[in-house]
């Protein structure tokens, strides 16, 4: 059987698993540009469940799931991060009402789990996490019928996602053209790993040299959806000078003291302090059992009632039908944005992808009660959609993948009609914006055909490696012949933080010559990553 504290040892465990492991799962992806992300955001995301569950104690692992769950959603960063989140959330359903769980109530949570997964993607794609996930589920769920151990059936179930793993370059012409497994396959792998690992009485550790760090801000505690949430009023945090004279010294019963008379309980000891952080409704008792370790300093009280109504008070007011919300990443872009009325540019793109829970507070900065979300990234799209559902705004998704794409359809919103009006007229119109961007090789590779070398150029054509060359020129030269065989009126030129403005306008000259009709604009994104992104229309 596994209980609400083992389960939660092992979530903190695979954390730390693929933490430890999330620059190899980064360098499985199947192009070599310096933006693979997917073990950095898997890892940013369960990381969110493990700190939740540090100050998670004595609960059945229905309600324990459930924590685990709501945290992955609010974490979630990129579509590797948001399908780890609905796995879990449907793990958590699969376990409800269950004080514990046995084989068959494990196996019946991993395809709960594989159900709200699929649920949530329009057109899944074999090959990818959600196969490893969906045939490791339909084969445990028939081996559960006849083991009696929970912890044979999670074995069970990690050794056959392992075997999927293996074949999905079979799956997805794609992978195995670059000769590699499914990233977010291999995350999940990894994050299984952590977890049997655990169950088997080996938790994995950080491989960091600092364990576990004094917290110096708890103010992720303090968030509240409603003031009846709050069941304890007092948010206390106070650090011990411990001292040879004091008649305590284990810190352990400090914590189970704490846990007696509150929650959300933090007890880090370093040796020659304790930091301490408790919600209770006795403060002086709190303060009381902790001077039996030593003296205190840094004491703070705060009425976590008071706070909540004065947060409420200052909430921003509705004042205005339409807001809006933009990803974009370089300070040019961001001003671009907010010059053309965006409320609030969330930071954000490739290696960077924004968290659910940064989309969600970014809407509700707005003063609007219906808001566009521009993701203007095919990885961020996924974690809009699930902010959405977050928030009571009336919030409409825009599945823009580029900032191009992001810009055009700004142009084509008409505030005269109703919201959904307005949504699916800005959707249809980013079908008539092509991008381009021009980045570097990560790595030696070769992909399509293509030999490429560490350093090289790289010209994208709608997501896709279409050009490598060694020269600037050289490359630009090659994909604006392409791209203007189907014409361009309007070519806007965004370079990126460590392009010059000098080097950039000659860049704009040579497109210039190329369509001497076409009105070319250089402007300053200041983007990391990719040296220049093209919008042509």
């Amino acid at each position: 059987m596994i209980t609400g504290n083992m389960f939660r040892d092992m979530v903190i465990s695979a954390a730390n698993n693929i933490e430890n492991q999330k620059n190899s799962i980064n360098a499985l992806n199947v192009f070599p540009v310096p933006d693979g992300d997917t073990g950095t955001n898997m890892s940013l995301t369960i990381s969110a469940a493990a700190k939740t569950m540090r100050t998670t104690n004595d609960k059945d692992i229905s309600e324990t799931a459930n924590i685990v769950a709501s945290s992955l959603l609010k974490g979630a960063r990129g579509n590797s991060g948001v399908i780890l989140s609905l796995l879990f959330r449907g793990i958590a359903k699969g376990l409800a009402g269950q004080q514990n769980a046995d084989s068959k109530a494990l196996a019946k949570a991993f395809s709960s789990g594989v159900s709200a997964a699929y649920g949530a993607v329009m057109k899944p794609t074999e090959g990818t996490i959600l196969t490893v996930a969906r045939v490791a589920a339909e084969n445990t769920a028939v081996y559960a019928q006849n083991s009696g151990s929970a912890r044979d059936t999670f074995a069970y179930y990690l050794e056959t996602a392992k075997q999927t793993l293996e074949k999905t370059p079979e799956m997805l012409p794609v992978l195995k053209q670059a000769n590699v497994v499914d990233a977010g396959g291999k995350g999940l792998v990894v994050i299984l790993e952590g977890m049997l690992s655990c169950l088997d009485g080996k938790p994995i550790e950080s491989s960091g040299e600092v364990q576990e760090e004094i917290p110096t801000d708890f103010s992720e505690f303090n968030i509240f959806e409603s003031e009846d949430d709050i069941v304890y009023a007092y948010c206390t945090e106070y650090i011990v000078n411990k001292e040879s004279s004091a008649p305590k010294s284990d810190s352990g019963e400090l914590r189970k003291y704490l846990e007696s008379i509150g929650d959300c309980v933090v007890v880090v000891d370093d040796g020659e302090i304790i930091k301490v952080h408790v919600h209770t409704n006795h403060p002086g008792r709190a303060f009381e059992e902790a001077l039996r370790f030593g003296s205190l300093v840094n004491m703070k009280v705060e009425n976590m009632r008071e706070q909540f109504k004065e947060k409420k008070a200052e909430a921003p007011k509705i004042d205005k039908k339409y807001g809006f919300v933009s990803v974009a990443a370089g300070a040019g872009l961001a001003n671009l944005f907010k010059d053309m009325g965006v409320d609030v540019v969330v930071e954000g793109g490739q290696t960077m992808n924004p968290s659910t829970d940064d989309i969600v507070a970014a809407v509700e900065k707005t003063t609007a009660q219906n808001v566009f979300v521009l993701p203007n990234n095919k990885n961020i799209i996924m974690a809009a959609q699930q902010a959405a559902e977050l928030t009571d705004r009336n919030v409409f998704v825009i599945s823009t993948k580029t900032i191009p794409q992001g810009i055009t359809a700004l142009l084509n919103f008409d505030d005269s009609l109703e919201p959904q009006q307005a949504a699916e007229m800005m959707s249809e119109s980013i079908g008539s914006v092509r991008t381009a961007q021009v980045t570097y090789a990560a790595r030696d590779s070769e992909f399509d055909g293509k030999e490429i070398h560490e350093g090289q150029l790289l010209g994208l054509v709608e997501g896709k490696v279409s050009y490598v060359e060694d020269s600037m020129e050289t490359l630009v030269s090659e994909m604006f012949k392409q791209l203007l065989e189907d014409g361009g009126e309007f070519i806007n030129i965004y370079y990126g933080e460590n392009v010059k403005a000098d080097e950039a306008e000659k860049i704009g000259k040579l497109i210039g010559s190329l369509a001497p009709d076409a009105e070319v604009i250089v402007l300053e994104g200041g983007q990391p990553v990719y040296h220049y992104i093209f919008s042509i229309e």
